[in-house]
């Protein structure tokens, strides 16, 4: 019984998460209260679940002594709660360091040189200079504050409203393709790669293609809707900081700290095998001291100018890293009860087929929110060790989730393209409806049919590989 109570605040809160843009409730208050309300009811029955899930580690942990309802209760906190905490905040730290270190290289200009390359009235060249550039930033930093980023380029150069729209679509779907096919580019992709699911370079070449794909097939669609020259305007390039302005060099060394840096994370992660976080909080730290370094250098008076520190944690970023840490910590709850497992064996039996599951969970991401999705499709299986493969009596099936099964890479690519197959389903969507007023019959008609053509392409395409290579 208190396992369904669980699974219904699961379910309620994907109801609410598929609906936060009709009844305008915060995704990540409904996620913290998923994730609060799911552990108060485990633990008023911790004992059944815990010698349901784990029976002989409380016996170990008991030492003998009598169990009771505070044992049990430190026992699920030590070694089952802090687990799931532990993985959360790793993504966490991740996700902050990434956008601090986007907010400190746009506070210091280091995007200006994307609103340079796209002054012009041609719609082509504006339109990929920007996409392309959002689709390569994105596979190395946070996809919000990369698309919210080129958004508000975007929106200061286009006049038209409907022009804007069309952009915005393609910055969103180039920000979703392009963080789906790097490691650090996607929390879902951070949760596997930390979690020995797969391998940086395995990763991105198999998804590589179908990501790219995914977002040009789409673009050069929708590129046909719009004029040959655009309506737009070039404002004067902002002054940055109360005390910042780098010179182009100096913008130029700390784009290559900042996103050199994040290239060497997996390198990092290989070596040490510690949390790509750690190796993300390196990279921000001597990005930092590049730049106070250079910002020292311009003061013009032998005073120092109290500088405004970088506001990487900005109003939507926020929410963002509360919504991953209360669906991480609802998802884990979930896990503990065994529903998962059960759900896994259904489909094994009645499916028993992970292209089948792809599209649907690609579905459902199109309604309900992308990393929701992902996280219920990853909760579900455990990554099977290769040597015990033959343990398994249908093997073949079962390769599809040790390390770089092609289970993991076919989550994260239908997730993340089939986020944008409708506006509200991903947070840089969302953004972009709220920012240009753009309806859901809108979107639908003129976007959704050519996000779609591009998902399935790419999903072909991924097929393909996994099949021959």
């Amino acid at each position: 019984m208190m396992t369904l109570i669980i699974v219904l605040i699961l379910l309620l809160g994907y109801s609410l998460i598929a609906t936060a843009h009709v009844t305008n409730v915060n995704k990540a208050a409904i996620a913290m209260f998923m994730a609060t309300a799911g552990w108060v009811f485990y633990i008023c029955y911790g004992t059944d679940f815990v010698m349901s899930q784990h029976p002989h580690e409380y016996i170990d942990f008991l030492a003998g002594e009598e169990a009771n309802s505070k044992a049990v209760k430190f026992f699920i906190y030590d070694n089952i709660f802090l687990k799931y905490v532990g993985k959360a905040a790793a993504i966490v730290l991740f996700l902050l360091a990434t956008m601090t270190i986007i907010e400190i290289l746009n506070n210091n200009g280091c995007f200006d040189f994307i609103s340079e390359w796209i002054r012009t009235r041609n719609s082509k060249r504006l339109l990929w200079t920007i996409t392309i550039a959002t689709f390569l930033i994105s596979a190395n930093l946070d996809n919000l504050t990369t698309t919210m980023t080129m958004l508000v380029i975007m929106r200061n150069i286009v006049q038209n409203r409907r022009q804007r729209m069309l952009i915005g679509s393609t910055i969103v779907l180039a920000a979703n393709a392009g963080g789906g096919f790097t490691v650090i580019g996607d929390p879902a992709g951070v949760i596997l790669w930390g979690g020995e699911a797969v391998t940086a370079t395995n990763f991105s070449a198999y998804l590589f293609i179908p990501a790219m794909v995914a977002w040009v097939l789409p673009t050069l669609l929708i590129q046909m809707s719009l004029p040959d020259r655009l309506d737009v305007e070039w404002p004067a390039m902002p002054y940055r900081g109360d005390d910042t302005n780098l010179n182009r060099w100096q913008r130029v060394i700390m784009l290559f700290v900042g996103i050199g840096g994040l290239w060497f994370i997996p390198t990092f992660h290989n070596i040490t095998k510690l949390s790509p976080f750690l190796g993300a909080l390196c990279v921000l730290s001597v990005l930092w001291v590049v730049n106070e370094a250079f910002n020292r250098k311009l003061i013009n008076s032998d005073k120092m100018v109290q500088r405004r520190s970088p506001q990487s944690v900005q109003y939507g970023s926020i929410q963002l890293i509360l919504f991953v840490m209360g669906i991480m910590l609802a998802f884990g709850v979930v896990t503990e009860t065994g529903f998962f497992a059960t759900v896994s064996e259904w489909l094994d039996y009645n499916v028993h087929n992970i292209w089948i599951m792809g599209v649907i969970a690609g579905l459902i991401s199109g309604v309900v929110d992308s990393f929701t999705v992902a996280m219920t499709a990853i909760s579900m299986y455990p990554v099977v060790d290769v040597e015990q493969l033959n343990l398994w009596v249908d093997a073949d099936y079962m390769e599809n989730f040790v390390q770089n099964g092609a289970f993991w890479k076919l989550i994260v690519y239908t997730t993340s393209i089939g986020g944008c197959l409708l506006c509200f389903a991903s947070s840089g969507g969302l953004a972009l409806m709220k920012m240009e007023r753009i309806h859901i019959g809108w979107y639908f008609k003129n976007i959704t049919p050519k996000v779609a053509v591009g998902w399935l392409l790419g999903m072909i395409i991924l097929w393909a590989e996994v099949a021959f290579l």
